[in-house]
C-alpha cells in the first residue's frame, strides 16, 4: 500500500475530491520575500513557514492536505531594502481569498492559513473572514502566524536567551529556525543584535507580543526608519540547536491546531430577522 498522498499538487483531482469528502483540513501557507539582515536570504519567511507546515501535515496525512504556498506578500514598507517584493495589499487580499475559495468550491470545509510575516496578519484575517462570508457561513476559514501556536510561545520562552525584542525580525527566533532548515545558507559571522529605536507601545516581540510596559499599540513605519541592517532583535543569540527545538515546538503545535479545527463544530446561523 503506498503511503497517503498530502501534498495537494501531487494528487489527482479525483484524490482531491476524496480528501474533501473525507474531511480533511486545507492548510495554506503564506509568507514574503523581504530582506532579512545582512546574514538571512531573502526567503527566510518562506523557508520557515513552509518547512513548519510540511512537518505538520507529513504527521497527520490522513487529517491535512498541503496546499501550495502563497510566496508574495504584502511588504510595502520594506521596499528601501534590495530584494523585496510586494503585493499591494487588496490584490493580496483578493488573492489569497480566491485560493481559499477555490478549496472550498472544491469541497473543503476547514482551511488553515499558517503565515510567516507579521504584515501579512491583518489582511490574512480578513481574508480567511471573508472566505466565511463568501459560503455563507458553511466553512471554517481561520489564519495564524506561526511564531503564535501556543506551544511555539511556551517552548520560545523557555529555550530563548535574548531580552524582550530578541526573537523580532531576523533575530534569535527566526535565525534559529532557519539554521534548523538550511544552515548552509546563513552568514552567522554577519549576525548583529539591533533593537527597535520606537517606544514601548510600539514595540513587538514574535514570541513574547507588545511590551509589558506598553499599550500594545500597532505601528509600523517604513522598516530603514527603524533599523540600519534590517535586522530587529537579536541574531547573534541564535543556534541551531535552538532552531531544531523551536521547529519541533511549532510543528507539534500546528499538528494540534489542525485536530482542533477539523474537530470545531460548523454551527448554523441564527438570523433574527
Amino acid at each position: 500500500c503506498s503511503p497517503m498522498k498530502y501534498h495537494f499538487a501531487e494528487m489527482i483531482w479525483h484524490e482531491i475530491r476524496d480528501a474533501s469528502r473525507a474531511g480533511r483540513v486545507a492548510v495554506l501557507p503564506v509568507a514574503t520575500y523581504e530582506d532579512h539582515s545582512p546574514h538571512l536570504p531573502v526567503d527566510t519567511d518562506v523557508v520557515l513557514c513552509t518547512g513548519i507546515c510540511e512537518r505538520a501535515v507529513a504527521r497527520i496525512p490522513g487529517e491535512a492536505v498541503l496546499v501550495p504556498p502563497v510566496s508574495h506578500g504584502y511588504s510595502p514598507h520594506h521596499m528601501d531594502f534590495h530584494g523585496t517584493l510586494t503585493i499591494t495589499w487588496d490584490t493580496f487580499i483578493r488573492y489569497v481569498k480566491d485560493v481559499c475559495c477555490s478549496l472550498a468550491h472544491h469541497g473543503f470545509e476547514r482551511i488553515l492559513i499558517v503565515n510567516g510575516h507579521g504584515s501579512n496578519a491583518s489582511p490574512l484575517d480578513l481574508a480567511a473572514r471573508l472566505s466565511i462570508l463568501e459560503y455563507d457561513g458553511k466553512i471554517l476559514c481561520a489564519s495564524v502566524s506561526h511564531w503564535d501556536i501556543h506551544r511555539a510561545k511556551v517552548v520560545g520562552k523557555e529555550l530563548r536567551d535574548s531580552d524582550y525584542g530578541g526573537t523580532s525580525h531576523a533575530g534569535e527566533y527566526e535565525t534559529s529556525l532557519y539554521l534548523a532548515l538550511k544552515a548552509e545558507l546563513v552568514e552567522m559571522d554577519e549576525a548583529v543584535d539591533e533593537r527597535s529605536p520606537m517606544s514601548p507601545s510600539f514595540r513587538t516581540d514574535l514570541l513574547a507580543g507588545s511590551h509589558p510596559q506598553g499599550s500594545g499599540a500597532r505601528l509600523v513605519p517604513y522598516w530603514s526608519q527603524q533599523t540600519g541592517s534590517g535586522v530587529m532583535g537579536d541574531a547573534t543569540k541564535a543556534t541551531k540547536e535552538k532552531g531544531e527545538k523551536f521547529l519541533a515546538a511549532a510543528t507539534e503545535g500546528l499538528v494540534e491546531l489542525i485536530r482542533e479545527l477539523k474537530n470545531q463544530p460548523i454551527l448554523p446561523r441564527r438570523d433574527q430577522h
